[in-house]
């Protein structure tokens, strides 16, 4: 799977949006969930990658031990910069770094922590590999991954809303990147490919997603992610008309008020 440049971008108001949004809407129950299966291991420095605005380091930061160092990077400075504007219940080391060019020496970490975020790794195996490099001897890479789109409700009916809205080239990338990478068993060849030995662990999690309204999930996903990027690309001016599109599909799907919905994952992790 190529990721399109655009698919990687979270600039202007994007970052505010992801964290006061989308945050809320799909992340929290699942960062708690692989925040827990770090702080079950004997861990003595952390990295987490793809680090995002920081759901997953708030949750680290309050679960383990205080003498655990916690570094939280993500190639996103917007994205960084509201992480630490937020803020930890402690001291967090916050980097921009490429999770493809890690700028850390060999077995330096006991755990590396991903959520969500290895979808958008243009080259997987190489990250992969860097993740690897990083641990140290039994250490463990612990990291999640979206099932198919159809299983998140709500992403997938704002995208097939979008393709009534732009049937000659429908903007695509909640199905193509978020959720292209569902594929589990292709993961752990990546994995095998960036050199893990053993096969990963991996547990698929159901959860919810709910929210005061269907202006929430349409608001999100159109203009808290890069699809909005696509909107805007392929017509600048229709990005509040494709939210309001998206928020009508929503209520035809849910119905008005609140609405709530499926949203289903894989946790994966491997040891060094």
């Amino acid at each position: 799977m190529t990721v399109p440049g655009s698919d990687k971008v979270f600039s202007g108001s994007v970052a505010r949006l992801y964290e006061s949004l989308l945050v809320p809407l799909i992340f929290e129950p699942y960062a708690a969930d692989l925040a827990q299966r770090v702080a079950e291991r004997p861990v003595r420095r952390v990295l987490e990658v793809a680090a995002g605005t920081g759901v997953v380091t708030r949750q680290l930061a309050a679960r383990l031990p205080a003498a655990v160092e916690i570094v939280a990077t993500d190639l996103n400075p917007p994205m960084l910069a509201m992480a630490a504007e937020i803020g930890t219940s402690r001291p967090v080391d916050w980097r921009a770094a490429d999770a493809q060019h890690l700028p850390f020496d060999d077995g330096s970490f006991d755990a590396v922590v991903c959520q969500f975020g290895v979808m958008f790794f243009p080259d997987k195996a190489r990250a992969f590999a860097e993740a690897r490099r990083v641990l140290r001897g039994g250490g463990a890479f612990v990291f999640s991954v979206w099932d198919r789109i159809e299983t998140s409700e709500f992403a997938h009916v704002v995208t097939q809303s979008l393709e009534a809205l732009f049937p000659d080239d429908p903007p695509r990338f909640l199905a193509r990147t978020p959720h292209g990478y569902h594929d589990v068993e292709r993961v752990a060849r990546d994995l095998a490919l960036g050199g893990f030995t053993t096969r990963p662990r991996i547990e698929t999690i159901a959860a919810r997603s709910r929210a005061a309204s269907a202006r929430q999930p349409a608001l999100a996903y159109c203009q808290g992610t890069p699809l909005r990027n696509e909107i805007e690309a392929r017509d600048a001016t229709r990005l509040a008309e494709a939210t309001d599109h998206a928020e009508r599909a929503v209520v035809a799907q849910f119905g008005p008020g609140a609405v709530d919905s499926g949203i289903l994952a894989h946790v994966l992790s491997v040891e060094r």
